[in-house]
């Protein structure tokens, strides 16, 4: 079972509200032990990543993406019973899509998101 304010997040990055999920794992980040702490910053990070690409930003979300998955490969293949290899695997892939696709392209990944052509990474536990 994992703390009440980690399931809070879980659900707030699950449901696109990335920027709760942000001030969520913020607070349990900086509270966390040092083992611990990249693990909640890399979640953080991607959290952020697809708030700047829901805001079409194209720099923050390529920025941002990146930065969550270097802190996750860690943490493999779960932790703290999250499907850290999914979560990382789909985190890579918009990643790739995004750098790929330039800042002419968000709307395009926007719009193969909402189709389900392009699946946006969520936190399964398990």
């Amino acid at each position: 079972m994992c703390d009440p304010m980690f399931a809070e997040a879980i659900a707030q990055f699950n449901s696109g509200d990335y920027y709760a999920c942000h001030d969520t794992l913020e607070a349990i980040w900086n509270d966390s032990w040092q083992s611990d702490r990249d693990f909640y910053q890399g979640i953080l990070q991607i959290a952020v990543g697809l708030y700047h690409l829901n805001s079409q930003n194209w720099h923050g979300a390529a920025i941002l993406l990146g930065e969550g998955t270097s802190r996750l490969p860690a943490y493999l293949p779960e932790y703290q019973s999250v499907d850290v290899e999914n979560l990382l695997e789909d985190s890579l892939h918009i990643l790739r899509t995004v750098q790929i696709k330039g800042k002419e392209g968000m709307s395009d990944i926007l719009n193969s998101i909402e189709q389900g052509d392009l699946k946006i990474p969520k936190i399964c536990m398990l």
